[in-house]
């Protein structure tokens, strides 16, 4: 059954207003024991978020009101870099977060987002199900922070711009663009002599609208609920890196959870995940059919080209120097030779 945007984004809300209805006695009966919140920087419409209303609902249930999940989405609780802070102190205990920012403290998180490495959803699930997503989880152990198993998706990442479509790796040359805050994206686009500006999320919208840079990149999820078509008239269909949400828990506040609250907090964070990801993929289906409609210019350029620039530029063997052998030998297991 394919469902529209509208029905797929209230689908979550839907289900936990009915939770909620059925639950005030169970609230009343048991105080919860463990009152955890839940941040991450996407709207409150993202299929994140509508999901992540529906496992908070079937957490409390399946704990009898003892586990109290509480979400704070858009940034609410600070940008980025400061909530990675706070769920490593302790202040908040989950965090969703793409693997690509991560990476300022787990290097290897941001294997995933090499440039022009995934030709398509299959291979993803392969690599971060299989041996690559095990590996980087073990890094991020490393950390003190804790991954659960199933990597959310954040899709396939595409580039906007209000002055002109991308169609060729030299209509990137001077190119003025927003990148998050991550050494990958700013080396990727220097490789294509780009001029890129690390911006949080939350500020992305007003930079695009006073210009402070012409374009940014996004998958197209991002693009219509943060409502970036408003400021941006051009959508080339890159796909140039595949990014996804790794959901994280602060070790101390997990290990403190009992082990049969940690299993049904992991169980239902785990299935959410995947339902977020057939969100994601069906909704992606509808946006540029959407988007063009509100006036959004798409093209689709091929990314061969764009690879060969990587290539000569030396930016496949400066990732693989930089991640070791035995990180890019499990990407090239997924995706064939890169370097």
């Amino acid at each position: 059954m394919i469902l529209s945007r509208r029905r797929l984004l209230t689908v979550g809300s839907t289900a936990f207003a009915g939770a909620v209805v059925g639950a005030p006695f169970i609230v009343r009966a048991q105080q919860a024991e463990f009152t955890y919140k839940y941040a991450n920087n996407l709207p409150d419409s993202h299929p994140m978020n509508a999901r992540a209303r529906e496992m908070a609902a079937a957490i409390k249930a399946e704990t009898n009101g003892r586990f109290d999940l509480q979400i704070f989405p858009s940034s609410q609780l600070g940008s980025d870099t400061d909530t990675l802070s706070q769920v490593r102190s302790g202040g908040v205990e989950f965090f969703t977060l793409s693997g690509l920012i991560l990476s300022t403290l787990v290097p290897a998180a941001s294997i995933n987002g090499i440039g022009f490495a995934f030709p398509d959803y299959a291979t993803v699930w392969k690599a971060m199900d299989g041996e690559l997503g095990a590996y980087v989880r073990q890094q991020i152990a490393k950390a003190n922070l804790v991954a659960m198993d199933k990597i959310w998706d954040n899709g396939f990442r595409q580039t906007t711009s209000s002055t002109k479509p991308i169609n060729a790796p030299d209509d990137l040359k001077g190119f003025k663009i927003r990148v998050p805050v991550s050494p990958l994206w700013t080396s990727m686009y220097k490789a294509f002599d780009s001029a890129p500006t690390s911006i949080n999320f939350n500020e992305v919208y007003t930079a695009l609208q006073t210009k402070v840079v012409d374009g940014q990149e996004n998958p197209l999820a991002i693009i219509s609920t943060a409502k970036l078509n408003e400021v941006q008239k051009y959508c080339s269909l890159t796909n140039h890196m595949w990014d996804g949400f790794w959901f994280l828990a602060n070790r101390r506040a997990w290990e403190r959870l009992p082990e049969d609250v940690r299993a049904i907090v992991a169980k239902h964070v785990n299935a959410a995940g995947v339902k977020e990801r057939e969100d994601v993929a069906k909704l992606n289906g509808n946006l540029q059919q959407e988007l063009a409609a509100k006036g959004m210019v798409f093209n689709q350029p091929d990314p061969g080209p764009f690879r060969d620039k990587l290539r000569k530029a030396g930016f496949y063997s400066e990732w693989k120097g930089k991640y070791g052998d035995e990180a890019w030998a499990l990407l090239e297991r997924a995706v064939g030779t890169l370097a």
